[in-house]
Order: structure tokens, then sequence, then C-alpha cells
């Protein structure tokens, strides 16, 4: 039985991440009492209804989102297998979305200013620190559509296999700031940049053309050897510590040319040997309309 608890913070995308679970066959439930969660999972154990269950569970549920540790410490002591995915983006991006959607954030018990809500964010960050730390994947909606949130979750979770060590490579660009769930960042803007090429300006690094440009030298080729190398030697360090996926951001200065190139590069790498790989690229799109 696939069992997911989908959590993290307000206005981090959490109804987006459910959407998407329920087009690949998720059975899903929002906002359910932690208390209730063993007696659910016994019953499909017993029933065989549902071999695919995510659950929401947030601060909404006030004061008995506590027990959300003490049942998660339950069902490992009984054995049931479970993934966290952990919802996260950052203060400037939840607030605009709550004064969008002119929404009371859950901590906000009277009023709506900004600053409320800036509190309020502050302190559910460090309510939920404890479950951030448990997540075996996080996600930072803060600058994904939510087409794009919709594919990375349904990349995690379609045909997912729980032994592997997911590698998800995330082209972007510096210049609109350092993505917050990398696990590793590579810095590539000492490669040939195609931005100065009148005629492959407007390309992506998805185009044959940026790809040429970008790796014919003997130092793109060299950094391509030696990033593989050293990634060939984490993984398996990363995956005999327990953890279930690795982020490698790969960043040039607008995420539009060498990064996408490289991060390309390393997705296939990774696919041909095995691995679960998904792959995204941030700032491409954006950088393309500039």
């Amino acid at each position: 039985m696939e069992f997911i608890i989908v959590t993290g913070l307000s206005g981090a995308g959490k109804s987006g991440a459910v959407n998407a679970l329920e087009d690949i066959d998720y059975y899903c439930i929002d906002n359910m009492p932690p208390k209730l969660m063993p007696k659910l999972l016994e019953l499909s154990a017993t029933t065989h209804k549902y071999e695919k269950i995510a659950v929401v569970m947030d601060i909404r549920g006030g004061d008995i989102f506590t027990d959300m540790f003490d049942v998660i410490d339950e069902l490992e002591k009984s054995g049931y297998k479970y993934r966290i995915l952990f919802l996260d983006a950052d203060n400037n991006t939840i607030i605009r979305r709550y004064k969008q959607t002119r929404r009371k954030h859950p901590l906000v018990s009277n009023g709506y200013t900004m600053d409320s809500v800036t509190v309020a964010i502050a302190e559910e960050r460090r309510i939920l620190e404890q479950i951030r730390q448990k997540a075996n994947y996080i996600i930072d909606t803060s600058m994904l559509s939510p087409a794009q949130l919709k594919r990375k979750v349904q990349d995690i979770f379609s045909e997912s296999k729980h032994d592997s060590l997911l590698v998800s490579c995330m082209s972007f660009g510096f210049k609109y700031g350092l993505p917050s769930d990398a696990d590793l960042v590579f810095d590539v803007r000492c490669l040939p940049n195609p931005y100065y090429v009148p005629e492959l300006k407007h390309k992506t690094g998805l185009e044959q053309e940026i790809i040429d440009y970008v790796m014919n030298s003997e130092d793109s080729e060299k950094l391509k050897e030696k990033l593989i190398s050293l990634l060939d030697f984490l993984m398996p360090l990363y995956h005999k510590e327990g953890k279930s996926q690795i982020v490698v951001a790969i960043g040039c200065t607008g995420g539009m040319h060498r990064s996408v190139v490289i991060c390309e590069i390393i997705k296939n790498h990774f696919e041909n040997i095995g691995y679960n790989t998904i792959i995204t690229h941030r700032d491409m799109i954006r950088s393309s309309n500039q």
C-alpha cells in the first residue's frame, strides 16, 4: 500500500499537490485528524479497498495537529510504511498568495494585516520544523506555476520506487535567487555563454545549437566529467544515510542556456544508470520571455 502524508506551510500549495495525486489515482483526505490515521491504514490493509492513499495534515487542525508527531512514531513501531511530502515557499510568496485570495492565515485569530501574517508564518515554520526534518520530499513552490507543481508531484509519485533514491535535477538563474530546496548547488557561469551570440540569445539549452555551443570546449567537457564523477560518488552515500531525494541545482545567470544544458546531461546520466530521476527548468521560460 502506498501512503503519503502531505503537509507544509499554509499557502505553499498543498491543494495543488493533492489535486495532482488524485489525478494519478490516490485516494486523498484533506485536514484529517492525525489520531485517525492508524485506523485508516488498518482498515485499508484489511479490506484492500485503497492501495494508494494521501492525507493532508497541517496547522488548520489546531492543537490536534501536534498529535501528528506521536502518531508517526506509532506508525513506525507498527511497521507501516509512509512517505512525507512537505510543501514550502518563501515568506513573500505566501504573503502575496494570501493577499490575492483574501483568506486568513490559520494562526491569525483577529484582524488581517501583513504584520500579523508575517508573525503567523514564522510561528508556523517553528511548529512545522520537526516534521520538515522528517520529510522524504520537500518542494519549494515559490517559483513554480500550478502546472509545474503538478508535474513535479506526479513525477515523484508516479510509479515511484520505495527503495530508490530520487535524483531531482533543477536548472535555475542566479539572478532570480537560489532554490531553497536544493541539496547541492553548482555554478556553471564559467562555461561559454550563448547569450552574447545574437543568433543564439533567444534559444534555450534544450536546443542543439545551444548544446553544441556550450559543450564545444575542453573546459566544458572536463567540468561535466568531474561533476558527474563527484555526484556518482555522493549518491550512494546519501542513499546509505536514508535520503529519499537529492535535489541537484545547476545555476547560470538567467537559467536559460548553460544550466539547462548541464542539468539535462546530469539527468540523462543518472537515468541511464538506473536512478529514478526528474528534471525542472525553473527559470528557462521566464528568461526566454524577456
